[in-house]
């Protein structure tokens, strides 16, 4: 062994593919965002659409009154 090969240094793996999780399996499907509102139920579906109604109204009137 010359003395020069002695301060080589051995250089490691950078990357490997080896053994790596498959990504284009079976996949489980997305479920929806947005409930139903069929299922829920009808006395606060109800009072959800007259506050929205009146939650528009007063964005209307504010904004004016502001000016």
């Amino acid at each position: 062994m010359t003395p020069l090969a002695a301060f080589i240094i051995v250089k490691s793996k950078n990357h490997t593919a080896h053994n790596q999780p498959q990504k284009s399996g079976i996949k489980k499907p997305t479920r929806q965002r947005q409930t139903f509102t069929k299922v829920m139920d009808p006395k606060f579906l109800r009072n959800q659409g007259y506050a929205r109604k009146h939650n528009k109204k007063s964005r209307d009137s504010g904004s004016e009154a502001e000016e």
